[in-house]
């Protein structure tokens, strides 16, 4: 029992130092994880007991933490078979218990796996292990004369050269067992080897996307992670050859030295043809493989944690709240879809216009436009960006050039919308709308409030990843969860208008839970009190406990029940603003803000029995009750006007919308059909390691025309302000 507790300590430790944080933090984190308690609890109403550590960092101590369980578990299954087969040395046993990885212990139990019938294993069962066992004592003797030993013909050894063939079989697979071997050798090949593409079937390369990769090398530890992922797709499309390079004679140099004992005696020639077999066909595959996974497990992480971040930035995009809004769906041949959505996301009016070939009714067009945008007294109009985009967009900018009301416009990304509109969850909402018509709504309704509308889509179909189609599809969905949960959890959610997409990702809350609060919204109508929301069904104490804070009820009877306050302190709350001579009707006020603004957190905070950190969260929530950390964030670039591929100049300075973030730049929409790209090299002046760390999904950069190719249509943008 004390030794387990002493290697769980150990592992507290590692992952302390790993995370440079406290053992004490890493402790608090799973322990509040196992008595039940989600990530974003923890992170909001737990700080005092983790040191305020965020969400990433939580889950990242949740990951570790996991892998050292599996491992450790692995390794006592190890221990189990090999001591089982009667092999286990004290030797063997302490490199097991070391092992920091699980490469190291699946290295380590190779040798005593149970193996499919190998020639090794044919070998041995024809009797030759104590001929192979010869061989490497690299005796003075005539290995022929040893061999006739073994001949039999009952087991098919009927030559000399029979009996050798399987003593070297043997050999070859000892040598490939060899634990510290293969670590030097995968090591030596990750050092000095590289990754080598040839083209394979260049005809199924139709519009050379894989030309670069035709006759390609790069160093195994220099390559980047996009190009693991191009070089994986084109070898599955069969356009491919992929192998890995490396200096054969440094390896089998390096396991002559380790197995050749004595090269003088006439074994040793015969042990060095066993090593280079070994090598050939049983280490170098197999290495390889290991590598290339390797590669590939680190790309795919890679690409998932870009995906996430644009996914993030992208759900936290400032929503354009309390505007009447106007989504167009733009088409040709169908007809451009409109969906008027008031400033609570309500449909108001839907219609289509023709203003495009092949129908071209263009004024009946523009007529039923302007009516719709004076009738309902549109603020903003949201196009799609589309089939027939820019023109839809050229359109309206016309219409909104004569106006004399102050309307603009904005190009939203409906990456996705198609996916939702044809799905079981818009047929729920708009039973009676077709396709095209609800992907409008979801188009507009982008525009009011971004996260709420982006999470009734699957989260890898918003259109801002890289190679998302060929990483692990668990994974990816998982980090995705992650990021969505994190995001709907740190804005908070409106209970009397939330669907139950939006609040399936609220802290805690079941699906069922969800469905059940709509349920419920809809029998008994809104929610007066976070309290009510006991009487859901399928939503017990833990559950509460854990949503609740995420919840707002924004004009009920309790007014804190619209701040992020947790219930379970809103005595301590109530008795702060008694202290200066407040109550909970004050909130937002600006005599409490000046009040507030003085106050000695130390103090209060030991007064009130309350930790500093959720005191100074409390003093935020009552200075501003209903803060969206998305308001803090820069506006979306709003137009009035349009530009075409031919408008753009070399030098032309323009603002623009980052709709991708890529391991190689960004792509920015400038208002031109085509996002432009800015290359990494052309982000900052001074060197950028990725371009996350300079750009995100949703900023608004300025950038300077590189290069226009009309024939391509592409756009080469920079950030560098030309001299």
């Amino acid at each position: 029992m004390t030794q387990n507790i002493v290697k769980e300590d150990q592992h507290l430790n590692k992952i302390a130092a790993e995370q440079a944080i406290s053992i004490k933090q890493v402790k608090s984190v799973i322990s509040l994880t196992n008595e039940g308690n989600t990530v974003p609890f923890i992170a909001r109403y737990r700080k005092e007991m983790t040191g305020a550590l965020d969400e990433v960092q939580i889950r990242n101590i949740l990951e570790r933490w996991q892998y050292i369980q599996n491992l450790e578990q692995r390794k006592e299954e190890v221990l189990r078979i090999v001591g089982e087969q009667g092999k286990l040395t004290e030797e063997l046993q302490q490199s097991i218990v070391k092992a920091e990885k699980l490469q190291e212990v699946e290295d380590l139990y190779r040798p005593y796996k149970q193996k499919r019938r190998t020639k090794a294993t044919v070998a041995k069962e024809k009797g030759l292990e104590p001929l192979a066992e010869w061989l490497l004592t690299f005796s003075t003797g005539n290995p022929d004369d040893k061999a006739k030993e073994f001949l039999s013909e009952e087991k098919g050894i009927l030559t000399i050269h029979d009996a050798i063939a399987g003593a070297k079989d043997i050999i070859a697979e000892m040598v490939s067992d060899d634990a510290e071997g293969r670590k030097w050798i995968r090591r030596e090949t990750f050092k000095s080897g590289a990754v080598v593409s040839v083209v394979k079937e260049a005809e199924k390369d139709e519009k050379n996307v894989y030309e670069m990769y035709y006759e390609y090398e790069e160093p195994v530890n220099k390559i980047v992670p996009h190009r693991i992922l191009a070089l994986n797709r084109g070898e599955k499309e069969d356009i491919l050859r992929v192998s890995i390079k490396v200096n054969v004679d440094i390896i089998l140099s390096y396991l002559q030295r380790k197995w050749v004992k004595n090269e003088h005696v006439p074994a040793a020639a015969m042990v060095v043809e066993a090593i280079e077999d070994s090598y050939k066909r049983l280490i170098q595959p197999s290495i390889e493989r290991e590598i290339r996974n390797e590669l590939t497990e680190k790309a795919e992480e890679q690409a998932i944690h870009i995906f996430s971040e644009n996914l993030r930035n992208l759900l936290l995009q400032p929503p354009l709240k309390g505007k009447m809004v106007l989504g167009v769906d733009p088409a040709y041949r169908t007809g451009c879809k409109l969906a008027v959505v008031d400033e609570t996301g309500k449909v108001l009016k839907i219609d289509v216009i023709y203003p495009h070939p092949p129908v071209s009714k263009t004024t009946e067009a523009r007529e039923k436009f302007i009516k719709i945008l004076r009738d309902y007294k549109v603020e903003m109009c949201a196009i799609g960006n589309g089939t027939a985009s820019r023109e839809t967009e050229q359109f309206v900018a016309d219409i909104l050039k004569e106006m004399d009301e102050e309307i603009y416009y904005l190009i939203v990304n409906e990456a996705g919308a198609s996916v939702y509109s044809a799905s079981d969850l818009a047929r729920e909402e708009f039973p009676n709308l077709h396709v095209e018509e609800r992907s409008a709504v979801s188009i507009a309704r982008r525009l009011q409030d971004p996260l709420a509308e982006l999470v009734k889509i699957d989260p890898k179909s918003v259109g801002v990843g890289q190679y998302q189609h060929d990483v692990s599809q668990k994974r990816l969905s998982e980090s995705l969860h992650f990021v969505v949960e994190t995001a709907v959890n740190q804005v908070g959610v409106n209970v009397n208008t939330a669907s139950a997409s939006l609040l399936q990702y609220v802290a805690g809350l079941t699906k069922t839970a969800a469905n059940n609060i709509v349920k419920l919204r809809e029998e008994e109508g809104k929610f007066t009190s976070r309290t009510q929301l006991k009487k859901v069904p399928r939503l017990g104490a833990k559950t509460y406990e854990q949503a609740i804070g995420f919840l707002r009820v924004l004009d009920g009877k309790q007014p804190l029940d619209r701040t992020g306050i947790h219930p379970e302190n809103y005595d301590e709350v109530k008795k702060l603003l008694a202290n200066l001579g407040f109550t909970t009707a004050d909130l937002g006020t600006e005599e409490l803000k000046n009040a507030l603004s003085g106050l000695d957190l130390k103090a209060a905070s030991e007064e009130l029995s309350i930790g500093e950190l959720t005191l100074k969260d409390i003093v935020d929530a009552l200075v501003r009750p209903e803060r969206d950390p998305r308001d803090d964030l820069p506006r979306p670039l709003l137009k009035k006007d349009v530009l075409k591929l031919e408008d753009l100049k070399s030098g032309m300075e323009l603002q623009g919308t980052v709709r991708n973030v890529v391991d190689f730049g960004a792509f920015v929409d400038v208002g031109v059909k085509q996002d432009g790209l800015v290359h990494i090299s052309k982000l900052s002046n001074r060197f950028v390691k990725h371009p996350l760390d300079i750009v995100s999904v949703g900023d608004v950069v300025t950038v300077w025309v590189d290069s226009v190719d009309m024939k391509k249509g592409r756009v080469a943008l920079t950030m560098l302000k030309p001299s």
